[in-house]
């Protein structure tokens, strides 16, 4: 059994500080007075619910040259923020529309992932996919395997010919380093009383997840929050994302009967 961790609300502070909590039981999430309707998730989409990094892929297969890595390298290494990085990789794909959603039809979202949508569907839990790659790729994928209905914050693309023009809605002035900034996503009113559920695995994930309460982490996320020995919980796929919630609905129905008498 996994050591599980939330965290507490520290009222009167900025940026929604938390207070680590360790809890033992397997079903001692269930902290939340109104059940399921207090959780919200949110989603990276990149090789956290796809089970590698498509818009990578799509950059390093279908560019005319390689100046991509030279971006890439800038952006790993701080230089740059992903928005100027992906407006410069970008240049070098060649692409049409048509052919893109060819490619985009043939990725398959793994079995568990699926499961653990229907999960989450089933007993409507607020879902969102916050992404800093772009929403045609993003839809495409999920139309592509049956899903519908989430709500979706990303970057957007525009065609031209076989040209991928990029736009960035969702940026922070104040911080370059993320074309769409997540976190404001997170920091808004309207969900200081949720308990927010973050699944994430790159570098763009870091700024929300440090503001949500439940933390699913892998790759270069996980990496920083043991770095920095901040807690979550570590994950391969989403077999351990649905055990979670799966024992949350049980436990809650197990509330729910026992109250009713």
């Amino acid at each position: 059994m996994h050591k599980v961790f939330v965290w507490n609300k520290i009222k009167g502070k900025q940026n929604g500080a938390r207070q680590a909590i360790s809890m033992e039981k397997k079903d001692a999430l269930i902290c939340h007075t109104r059940g399921l309707s207090g959780y919200k998730v949110f989603l990276d989409f990149d090789n956290t619910l796809t089970s590698f990094d498509v818009l990578d892929d799509i950059i390093e297969r279908f560019s005319s040259n390689k100046d991509w890595m030279r971006f890439e390298n800038l952006w790993k290494s701080g230089k740059i923020g992903s928005q100027e990085c992906l407006e410069n990789q970008l240049k070098s794909v060649k692409i049409s529309k048509a052919r893109l959603k060819k490619y985009l039809s043939g990725i398959r979202i793994a079995p568990s992932a699926r499961k653990f949508l229907k999960l989450l569907a089933e007993n409507r839990v607020k879902l969102v996919i916050l992404s800093d790659s772009f929403s045609f790729i993003i839809r495409s994928i999920l139309n592509g395997n049956g899903v519908n209905g989430i709500k979706i914050y990303s970057n957007r693309l525009r065609f031209v010919r076989d040209r991928l023009i990029p736009s960035f809605p969702h940026t922070d002035g104040r911080c370059l380093r993320c074309g769409h900034c997540k976190n404001k996503h997170l920091i808004i009113p309207s969900l200081k009383d949720k308990i927010i559920v973050y699944i994430g695995d790159g570098l763009s994930d870091i700024c929300p997840a440090r503001n949500a309460d439940v933390v699913f982490a892998k790759a270069d996320l996980l990496g920083y929050f043991r770095k920095n020995k901040i807690p979550c919980i570590a994950f391969n796929d989403f077999r351990q994302v649905y055990g979670y919630f799966r024992r949350l609905i049980n436990a809650t129905e197990r509330k729910n009967k026992k109250a009713a008498g």
